[in-house]
């Protein structure tokens, strides 16, 4: 087993802290690798059945991950996130490597395709709120919003790598190749986290106390609910998901038909946002923290609401390109800033489910509202739906500026 930090606050800054740039090394590789799985399930998928079947196979992902979620977070808090992470990689690179040897082998159909998306659903969400539980454990506070910064690059490599490296697994070995690729990029993961240090937090006494998972649960929920920081940063963070989402997937590619601008305007306008958000996660990887989080967080949301609701009636591709960058620029500061307040005001005993919380709000309740707000454009068209979505995003920033709690949030220095 890996040896324990102390739990003095690091000094080491986390973009030169050996022990953080294993932790990135091996996020990095699971995201990259996840990327091309999707390109290999989606290929295969299309080739073994008709459109329809294929779309059920792309989403049979998403229920699991949603009703299992919160009782991810508590097996995070229960084992300790690194070692759900190990084991939820494992997991995963098993499953994708025996769906690739099946490939080569045979051709069984949709079924082995179906199953693997389920056990991926079932294992992301446990994955996912380790991931979030896990940088706290291997850095002082005062590095957690530098470490979001690094995470956010992480992501932005892994989406711009991943696409191209799953498409060139197809195009010379097939889904079978691909599949392959996906495992073998998410078995690295695995050697470079058991050789990350983690530290344990201080347990509480209402935390050693707890009997049933139910128990932990509801701790976690009650904990959430009292707390003057997490309470309305919960919120802020459903409202500005749920008034971004739905533009910024389904909505885009309504307004680039409607435009003219067809499939490689729409690309060029996903490349703008990508690149205001990388740009963000830059600054933050540079800086390490910003003052005032809190005010930042509210300004950062309200104004690219502003930006999503304007994107809808910007007549250019040019202009839909600067907007989009804009937009990626303040979601990723202000998702950054809400990470880092999360992680930082949360006690450690409570990551796990806490950031199993805000995860649910992102990946389960959020891309509920895509097909809202496609059904929506197709009877209003898309400048009232981006606006409507935009005010919505735009709540999220009034609660960090009316909660004086979350307004006054400062990170550590």
């Amino acid at each position: 087993m890996a040896a324990t930090l102390v739990a003095s606050v690091a000094v080491t800054p986390a973009h030169r802290d050996p022990n953080v740039l294993l932790w990135l090394g091996a996020f990095a590789s699971s995201m990259v690798g996840d990327s091309v799985y999707y390109i290999a399930l989606s290929w295969a998928a299309v080739q073994t059945g008709t459109p329809s079947q294929a779309g059920v196979v792309m989403s049979v992902s998403a229920l699991p991950r949603a009703l299992l979620m919160l009782g991810g977070g508590v097996i995070a808090d229960r084992l300790g996130p690194r070692r759900v992470v190990i084991g939820s990689d494992a997991v995963r690179c098993a499953a994708v490597l025996a769906v690739a040897a099946l490939l080569f082998l045979t051709s069984p159909g949709l079924w082995p395709l179906a199953l693997l998306a389920l056990v991926f659903g079932t294992v992301d969400a446990v994955f996912m709120p380790a991931v979030g539980a896990l940088p706290a454990r291997i850095t002082g506070t005062d590095q957690l919003a530098r470490v979001q910064g690094m995470r956010g690059l992480a992501i932005r490599f892994a989406s711009v790598v991943g696409a191209p490296l799953g498409g060139l697994g197809v195009a010379l070995g097939g889904a079978a190749a691909a599949f392959a690729l996906a495992g073998l990029l998410i078995a690295v993961s695995v050697p470079l986290l058991v050789s990350v240090r983690v530290r344990e937090p201080a347990t509480r006494d209402d935390v050693s106390s707890r009997a049933t998972a139910w128990g932990d649960l509801a701790a976690g929920l009650r904990y959430i609910r009292r707390h003057r920081v997490l309470a309305p940063l919960m919120l802020a963070i459903a409202l500005g998901d749920l008034g971004f989402v739905g533009p910024l997937n389904v909505g885009l590619t309504l307004l680039a038909d409607r435009r003219g601008w067809g499939a490689s305007g729409m690309g060029w306008v996903l490349a703008g946002f990508g690149v205001g958000a990388g740009a963000a996660s830059l600054v933050l990887t540079v800086r390490g923290r910003l003052p005032r989080a809190g005010l930042v967080a509210g300004y950062a949301i309200l104004a690219g609401s502003v930006a999503i609701g304007a994107l809808a009636y910007v007549p250019a591709l040019v202009g839909a390109v600067g907007a989009a960058l804009l937009i990626g620029l303040l979601a990723g500061l202000s998702g950054a800033m809400c990470a880092a307040l999360l992680q930082t005001h949360t006690d450690p005993a409570y990551l796990g489910r806490v950031t199993s919380v805000a995860s649910l709000v992102s990946l389960g309740f959020a891309p509920l509202s895509m097909p809202f707000a496609a059904a929506a454009i197709g009877a209003w068209g898309t400048g009232p739906v981006f606006v409507v979505s935009a005010v919505v995003c735009g709540l999220g920033g009034v609660v960090a500026l009316c909660v004086p709690g979350l307004r006054r949030a400062e990170l550590p220095r």
